[in-house]
């Protein structure tokens, strides 16, 4: 959930980013390639990040959250995210297919189990795949807790955004005809969905500068840009993916992932959660805790929801080491 906001305000310093150890594509069926790459010490502990959503890819500097001589780290582009082909393909696109995908990948690389670390949709997959695949997983690290639900999504769209932004949400609102408006986050779905450009793009532009603003503790604007939404620049991507999951229901039955929590049991995990995060409130990591026992809250005062929050980025490696240390005891 959110446009990968923890890319979109990366530090400015990038010289110290490591390069990849490896990268290909790598195809898994069904017409799809995806993006892979290695990060850090072929020899270290095995971990794997997942980037948000959905519809996003990784970034170079998602290797940083990884000590290069700690971990070896995989990051990947989900099916039609990023620089996996073809681009922006749905055909064949759902939970279980990038759950099959993540059991691809580590094969490949031979890991027996791995660190599962995500954050927004990324913990929604992290989550999934680990319930699915327990014996695969030493541990989990959770940034802004998603859990794929329709209740989070009106929550973040049709409570937070009018209490908190009300005249954002008359813009995001006056997008759509009147008659839309009585369920404008299906309305948009279905126009971010619609094989017109014309009906697409003033939605995507939307749906994607609203979302941004709610993912930030600080938003440099606060309304759209109503002159600008149906112009020709390139539209973001992330929409379009987030509205063929979320239309429907992330691939899952309601609740799924609370009422599998049973299957997290001995898996350690720990939970970063910014205190005003608007997206993913404290409210859902610790509801996710309440029934997963082995994970720990982290709450990270004065962030919201991106990576790049005060705070957030710091407590999410520090995160990723303490995990490493409890399963290397």
């Amino acid at each position: 959930m959110a446009p990968e906001a923890e890319a979109a305000t990366p530090p400015a310093k990038t010289s110290d980013r490591p390069a990849p150890l490896t990268s290909q594509m790598l195809p898994v069926g069904d017409g799809h390639e995806i993006y892979v790459e290695t990060a850090g010490n072929a020899d270290g502990l095995a971990a794997v990040y997942l980037h948000g959503g959905p519809g996003s890819g990784c970034q170079p500097d998602h290797r940083r959250l990884f000590d290069a001589e700690r971990f070896h780290a995989v990051l990947f582009d989900q099916r039609g995210a990023g620089r996996s082909r073809p681009k922006g393909g749905r055909d064949a696109n759902t939970l279980p297919h990038l759950i099959a995908d993540m059991e691809l990948i580590r094969a490949t690389f031979g890991m027996e189990r791995w660190i599962v670390v995500g954050g927004s949709w990324g913990a929604t997959l992290a989550l999934a795949y680990a319930q699915a695949h327990p014996e695969r997983v030493s541990g989990i690290v959770l940034r802004a807790t998603f859990l794929g639900t329709n209740d989070e999504l009106h929550a973040a769209f049709l409570e937070n955004l009018p209490r908190l932004y009300p005249a954002l949400n008359e813009d995001f609102l006056g997008v759509l005809p009147e008659h839309e408006r009585a369920a404008p986050l299906e309305a948009y779905w279905r126009r971010l969905l619609d094989p017109d450009p014309a009906v697409q793009a003033p939605a995507a532009r939307a749906w994607g500068d609203t979302e941004s603003i709610l993912s930030q503790i600080a938003p440099s604007r606060t309304r759209l840009d109503l002159a600008t939404l149906s112009d020709a620049r390139p539209l973001p991507a992330t929409p379009f993916m987030e509205a063929h999951y979320f239309s429907n229901g992330c691939f899952m039955k309601p609740r799924q992932l609370l009422d599998r929590a049973s299957a997290l049991a001995g898996i350690p995990g720990i939970i970063v959660q910014g205190r005003y995060d608007l997206l993913c409130p404290p409210a859902t990591s610790h509801a996710l805790a309440s029934v997963w026992p082995d994970a720990e809250v982290r709450t990270v005062a004065g962030a919201g929801h991106s990576l790049y929050d005060p705070g957030i980025r710091d407590a999410v490696i520090k995160a990723i080491a303490d995990l490493a240390d409890m399963i290397t005891e």
